[in-house]
């Protein structure tokens, strides 16, 4: 990042409609108004374009987005079918392969039989879309279990099938979290200037290497770090805050409720909230219950809340909770939603209008890698409710442009609380290449002309400006 300076945004629109000139200085909006330069002040003519504060990707995994850079895609849309996976399997000439992104409706449930087949000598894991499960071949079984290494309960040695170990596996692996410099520019380029890591591991060594990230310079964005207790004893900055205690709920392997209940009151005591993820009605029904009996935190949000009938989302309202959403599923997704599930459940389906019409803190994400982390592409998604094939996936859920943009622009610490360009702020801003007249209906990145972090510039597109 470069250092912080003293410019002048001229001619810029405001969320508001003012056309107004605003002044960064020590990292901060010093002035905001009709302006005029100082001698030597570096000027940046607005022409009119939309400046907002920078975009936040509410839920978002940092470390497995990064690692994704050098990861083979294995599931739709870029492969289809056995073959497609097994020529994209083949590509790598050496070293471990990392697969991401599959489903069974490429070749079904993968074991390592198949994939020997296809991979030969060298180590492979495949993970499963749903984040669970990876698919190893027998020379990534053999590599992992070197060294006297004993095999986790969740690994079906038969089948190469490894589920609910990413703690393992990343400990047998002994491999270094992945370089950050990559993700962080493009997440520039979006005009995203802060995520939430919702990983539901982050730990003391998480949390050390995103601290020495942001301080080399690779990792420009704002952090704010979710994930398990053990975090709350760490120290935070401006730059990275502390998020809440990350509960993942998995219906079919459901915890104890009593202990849920005891793990919600331990957080809350330690001044945290909790998230919970909830992508089933049986899920939410369980978080809810227990949020319930445990008593609710201001900071208490759903993740997701995939299925949400109105008599969820009526407890959620009455709890005062919030819910993190992730608009870009009905896209990236919602073709195999309306082939998979039950039609009743369509309505309920990544909720968006229902939620604010109830008076429920909305905030919007992308829950990358599992699905790109185009901001813009959600909130186009937010108000088409358009799958890929283009059919409408729940067209009373459809925001209108305001409504979805507000989704990015809600506070990181309190989503209740929505972010404007407002003198005194941390100068993390978002300048587009037109007004929002010009944009509302054309939602894409293409727009993004400037981001801005702490004063300083971190991504630039004016020189390919038309």
């Amino acid at each position: 990042m470069t250092a912080k300076q003293s410019m002048l945004i001229r001619d810029a629109e405001l969320l508001n409609g003012e056309r107004l000139d605003v002044r960064i200085r020590g990292g901060r909006l010093a002035a905001i108004g009709e302006l005029t330069a100082s001698p030597g002040e570096p000027c940046i003519e607005a022409r009119g374009g939309l400046l907002i504060p920078g975009l936040h990707d509410h839920h978002l995994h940092l470390a497995a987005t990064a690692a994704a850079y050098s990861s083979v895609r294995c599931g739709p849309p870029d492969v289809l079918d056995q073959e497609m996976l097994a020529q994209a399997l083949s590509k790598p000439a050496q070293g471990w392969v990392r697969g991401l992104g599959y489903h069974e409706s490429v070749a079904g449930m993968l074991e390592r039989s198949w994939l020997d087949k296809v991979t030969g000598h060298r180590p492979v894991r495949v993970q499963h879309r749903g984040g669970r499960m990876w698919f190893l071949n027998s020379a990534a079984i053999e590599a992992l279990l070197t060294d006297g290494t004993e095999a986790p309960a969740g690994l079906d040695i038969r089948t190469g099938q490894l589920f609910d170990e990413d703690v393992w596996l990343r400990a047998a692996l002994r491999s270094a979290p992945p370089p950050l410099e990559a993700i962080s520019l493009d997440l520039a380029r979006h005009g995203i200037t802060g995520i939430t890591d919702m990983s539901v591991a982050n730990m003391a060594v998480d949390h050390a290497h995103i601290r020495a990230e942001q301080r080399r310079g690779a990792l420009l964005q704002r952090v704010v770090l979710a994930g398990t207790p053990q975090l709350s004893a760490l120290d935070y900055d401006a730059r990275l805050s502390l998020g809440p205690v990350k509960l993942h709920l998995h219906e079919g392997h459901l915890p104890p409720y009593d202990r849920t209940v005891r793990s919600i009151t331990a957080a809350h005591d330690a001044g945290r909230g909790v998230a919970v993820h909830c992508v089933t009605e049986t899920e939410l029904v369980f978080a809810l219950a227990a949020m319930a009996e445990a008593g609710c935190s201001p900071d208490d949000r759903i993740e997701h809340a995939s299925i949400t009938t109105d008599g969820l989302l009526d407890q959620i309202r009455a709890l005062g909770l919030c819910v993190v959403t992730q608009p870009s599923f009905v896209v990236e997704r919602g073709d195999a939603y309306l082939r998979d599930v039950d039609a009743d459940d369509w309505p309920h389906l990544y909720r968006l209008r229902a939620f604010l019409n109830a008076g429920v803190a909305l905030a919007g994400s992308s829950d990358a890698p599992y699905v790109g982390f185009d901001p813009w592409a959600g909130m186009a998604a937010a108000v088409s409710r358009r799958t890929a094939s283009g059919a409408v996936l729940g067209d009373r859920e459809a925001l209108d442009p305001a409504q979805a943009l507000a989704l990015y622009l809600a506070d990181p610490l309190d989503i209740r609380q929505s972010r404007a360009v407002q003198l005194g702020m941390s100068a993390d801003l978002c300048l587009l290449k037109a007004g929002w007249v010009a944009l509302r209906d054309d939602l894409k990145t293409d727009h993004v002309c400037l981001t801005i972090i702490d004063g300083a510039i971190v991504h630039d597109a004016r020189y390919t400006r038309p």
